[in-house]
């Protein structure tokens, strides 16, 4: 078989994504500010913008700096043990859920309800599917977390699941994110 012949993980239109993805990178690198960052990480991923969390740790906290939303509704404890983005910035490790309302999590970011659009109240706030990746600097020091969603009303109507391939595209961005200066915390 043919197919017996790829290695693991890959098939034919996986090389096609690579160019996208080195693009992106660069894009990511280059943008001024974290709302741009968001921007260029929805259109990566098929996603709105608020779908987007961009988080930098400081002091033991990792503080939202997108969506704007939820930059001044709190921070999380990199010790919290309920937290997705702080197992992720603890661990150093990135994660997939397509099934994330299965997964124990704290949900208290969830109900702030992003603004800008008209129709914003409509869309449901619950998220489905969810990666998240650690940025990380040179010296391996974790700079914070970028997490990308889908949310829905249900698990159907919220998209189509991540895959590995969407999942190496993050950490390729979590890379090009560490370059920025706005994930250096604040002294």
């Amino acid at each position: 078989m043919q197919r017996d012949k790829q290695p693991s993980g890959q098939d034919p239109s996986g090389a096609a994504a690579a160019p996208a993805r080195d693009r992106s990178a660069g894009e990511l690198a280059q943008a001024g500010t974290p709302e741009q960052c968001c921007v260029e990480l929805g259109k990566l991923f098929k996603v709105r913008p608020n779908e987007v969390a961009l988080l930098r740790l400081e002091n033991g906290l990792l503080k939202f700096l997108c969506p704007s939303e939820l930059s001044t509704a709190g921070s999380i404890p990199i010790s919290s043990s309920t937290a997705v983005a702080a197992h992720t910035a603890v661990t150093k490790k990135i994660e997939l859920f397509n099934n994330f309302t299965r997964v124990k999590h704290a949900s208290i970011f969830e109900s702030i309800k992003p603004g800008g659009e008209k129709s914003e109240e409509l869309r449901p706030a619950t998220i489905h599917k969810l990666m998240s990746a650690p940025i990380v600097d040179k010296a391996d020091k974790v700079l914070g977390v970028v997490q990308i969603c889908r949310k829905g009303f249900d698990l159907a109507s919220s998209g189509p699941d991540f895959t590995l391939d969407d999942l190496q595209q993050l950490e390729a961005a979590a890379k090009a994110l560490s370059h920025n200066s706005f994930m250096r915390a604040r002294s």
